[in-house]
């Protein structure tokens, strides 16, 4: 998991910069610095999984301001935030938009070390999560106009005579549109057609 990760590194002060990347090729897994949040954001390519870590004071763009701006562009890429000023409205500010942790500099070796580690975990089972949700919808958004109406019966639990019935079309319909239905969908019965759905399209939480 950790060895697929690739750690970017954004601080202006280039001993900082230079200590983290120390520390991230000593874990074993690949790291690129940049001097700016604005360096940052015109070089990254999107790989994941992956973590950032990002001091919050540097010239331009903070880096409480860089998570932002990840988050508003749809990047859900985990976030440590380092800071030699921590206070409360930062902390709130960072941890609310999605941040993994603020640290305090300095900060010791292992501190850093389980932070990003546990950076990296975190977006690996996002990102995975995250690509299973785009494969399902992708999936049930291939369905015809027919089929999703016949799906959205079968989540209601309709019987094919129901199905039949609502629709208005014959019993040997509905069978064929199921059919096609369970092989787009690449499920084999009702109860993981559910699961892909809602895997999906997940209910909102309250």
């Amino acid at each position: 998991m950790l060895q697929a990760s690739i750690v970017y590194v954004v601080d202006d002060d280039p001993v900082s910069l230079e200590a983290v990347a120390a520390l991230v090729s000593e874990m074993g897994i690949a790291c690129r610095t940049y001097p700016s949040a604005e360096a940052f954001l015109e070089a990254y390519d999107g790989h994941r999984p992956g973590c950032l870590v990002t001091d919050v004071r540097m010239l331009g763009m903070s880096g409480v301001e860089l998570q932002e701006r990840l988050v508003a562009d749809g990047i859900t890429l985990s976030v440590v935030v380092i800071t030699a000023y921590a206070d409360t409205p930062t902390t709130v500010r960072a941890i609310k938009g999605g941040a993994v942790t603020l640290l305090e500099k300095p900060c010791r070796d292992q501190e850093l070390w389980d932070a990003i580690r546990t950076a990296c975990v975190q977006d690996a089972e996002r990102f995975q999560k995250e690509k299973r949700t785009l494969s399902a919808r992708q999936r049930i958004e291939s369905l015809t106009p027919a089929e999703a109406r016949v799906l959205k019966r079968i989540l209601h639990g309709d019987s094919n005579k129901m199905m039949a019935r609502r629709l208005n079309v014959s019993v040997r319909t509905i069978e064929v549109r199921r059919q096609n239905i369970f092989k787009k969908v690449e499920v084999d019965s009702v109860a993981e057609l559910v699961r892909v759905y809602f895997e999906a399209f997940p209910e909102p939480t309250t």
